[in-house]
């Protein structure tokens, strides 16, 4: 009886130690949909996977809501796009080393009608001044992720309250909001990547593209250890580290959906 109590204390130890070494080499990463909806990680991860022996978790979500993950200790970095929000993020000692990692931008997308004649004007806050002075409209994602913090700015901008009849906001990732706004027949904004992603099912098209003010900057910020210990440091830094490299921002440059880039690879360029 002695034998097998110490034979089973053995076997738990055992097993205990070979779930930690598996949870040592997980990685939890929390994520805009953007980076999910776009294919590029499932394009990156496995390539990191084979170069590292690690395995990524990706939890996507807004920007809002990864950010909060990230406060909470629920996961070990984060890669978002809010420049503002992850600032504060790190200066209140939630994250550490923020890295630019790649960009890419936001279009205005709509009916193929386009009724608010977007396709004849330039800017972004011309566009959507139009849009409200029309009441078309507008499928907002609703969600404080970066895409949705991003339309708010630019509403600011306009001196314009997104109030008015034809504003929806939905409380929606970007592929639902999309899905949304073609059934309406509405505009919203969109990045490059879900759109390109998605447009082959949806019955819009873009409307306004180029101007400055819808560039999109992306981050990678690790999960600060002194405040969670328990977190994967190691293995964190490590996909950080990775995804910086030449090798990694080489792929992201070469990443394409039918036919065009989605990101630019930054991280290089510091």
């Amino acid at each position: 009886m002695k034998l097998l109590k110490t034979t089973l204390v053995v076997l738990a130890l055992a097993s205990s130690a070979a779930i930690q070494a598996a949870d040592n080499m997980t990685v939890r990463l929390a994520t805009t949909t953007s980076t999910y909806h776009s294919g590029l990680l499932d394009y990156l991860l496995p390539e990191f996977k084979k170069d590292t022996g690690y395995t990524v978790e990706v939890l996507a979500a807004g920007t809002g809501k990864s950010l909060r993950m990230g406060e909470n200790g629920d996961v070990d970095l984060v890669m978002t796009h809010a420049p503002k929000a992850e600032a504060t993020f790190v200066k209140k000692g939630f994250g550490v080393l923020p890295r630019k990692l790649m960009h890419n931008d936001f279009v205005i997308v709509g009916p193929k009608s386009d009724p608010a004649h977007l396709g004849e004007v330039k800017d972004v806050t011309t566009a959507l001044k139009n849009i409200a002075d029309q009441n078309e409209t507008f499928v907002s994602r609703g969600d404080d992720s970066g895409t949705h913090k991003k339309e708010l700015t630019l509403w600011a901008q306009t001196n314009i309250e997104p109030n008015f009849g034809g504003y929806k906001a939905v409380g929606q990732g970007m592929g639902p909001t999309l899905n949304m706004a073609s059934e309406l027949q509405a505009y919203t904004m969109t990045d490059r990547g879900t759109w390109l992603a998605y447009q082959n099912k949806l019955d819009l098209k873009i409307v306004l593209q180029g101007d400055s003010r819808l560039f999109n900057p992306y981050q990678v910020i690790l999960v600060n250890p002194s405040r969670y210990p328990d977190i994967n440091y190691q293995g964190a830094k490590s996909f950080s580290d990775w995804l910086v490299n030449s090798k990694a921002q080489t792929m992201i440059n070469n990443y394409k959906r039918h036919g065009e880039q989605l990101f630019v690879a930054d991280a290089l360029s510091q």
